[in-house]
């Protein structure tokens, strides 16, 4: 009678999990690259993180013996962090660049922008009669002293018992453009309570100047204004263009 020996069999080999360290070593390879461009610094911080992470976590699967990619999965940690270096590298330049752009921008701006011509006028200081403002595209007001006045048959601007007014202003251009001497028309007021002095007209003042006033070139005219008989003053203001700060003479009048 003879008996069958059975053997015991051998446990079945358990298969690899090597995945973690193979991705974390693609990752981190990509990582690595997009981080040598600066403007890629969110990917490679991105992909770095999860490189680093994975190769961490597949580095513990080889000490339990779940995996055999030792060296794969270290390499992907290591790229991992580089990565991660590489994208904090890649943020400052960025930002620094985009910082000096924007302030390259603005001061294109500000140098394109048309320069305020007022220069030292409108200091919030009146002239006296005689006294001269400059302005910084080259233009130079002066204003005399006023003198009384008396009006022709004709002349329109002019109430009964006030008194009338000459004032004297001349446009001097020492600025290497023409500048249109137009819209330089006198606002005046006259006495402490700052009434309106209006300008008279007749045929022996200017309505206003004419024209342009050529570089190297003066512009004078003659205005005249009404005030009431009592007034001590007049406060004559002028603003010679559209782009230029109003200035204000104090005239001693009565």
């Amino acid at each position: 009678m003879s008996h069958d020996t059975q053997l015991p069999h051998a446990p079945a080999p358990t298969a690899l999990r090597n995945g973690l360290g193979t991705a974390a070593l693609i990752l981190g390879i990509i990582g690595t690259l997009s981080g040598l461009i600066p403007l890629l610094f969110w990917l490679a911080g991105i992909l770095g993180l999860i490189a680093l992470i994975l190769g961490l976590a597949g580095k513990g699967r080889v000490k339990r013996g779940e995996a055999g990619n030792k060296g794969v999965a270290l390499t992907g940690a290591i790229l991992g962090l580089a990565a991660l270096v590489l994208s904090v590298v890649g943020a400052v330049i960025t930002f620094t660049a985009v910082s000096d752009a924007v302030e390259e921008i603005d001061k294109t701006i500000q140098d394109a922008a048309p320069k305020d011509p007022g220069g030292k006028a409108g200091a919030g200081k009146a002239l006296a009669a005689g006294e001269t403002t400059s302005y910084d595209d080259g233009l130079k007001v002066t204003v005399s002293a006023a003198k009384p006045y008396t009006p022709g048959e004709s002349a329109v601007g002019h109430t009964e018992g006030n008194k009338a007014y000459q004032v004297t202003i001349t446009l001097e251009n020492t600025g290497k453009k023409a500048f249109d001497a137009a819209l330089a028309l006198p606002e005046v007021r006259a006495g402490k309570d700052g009434v309106t002095a209006e300008q008279i007209i007749d045929d022996k003042v200017s309505a206003g100047f004419q024209g342009s006033v050529l570089p190297g070139k003066k512009a004078t005219a003659t205005f005249a204004f009404d005030a009431p008989a009592d007034a001590r003053n007049l406060t004559v203001e002028l603003a010679p263009g559209l782009d230029h700060k109003a200035t204000q003479w104090e005239l001693k009048v009565g």
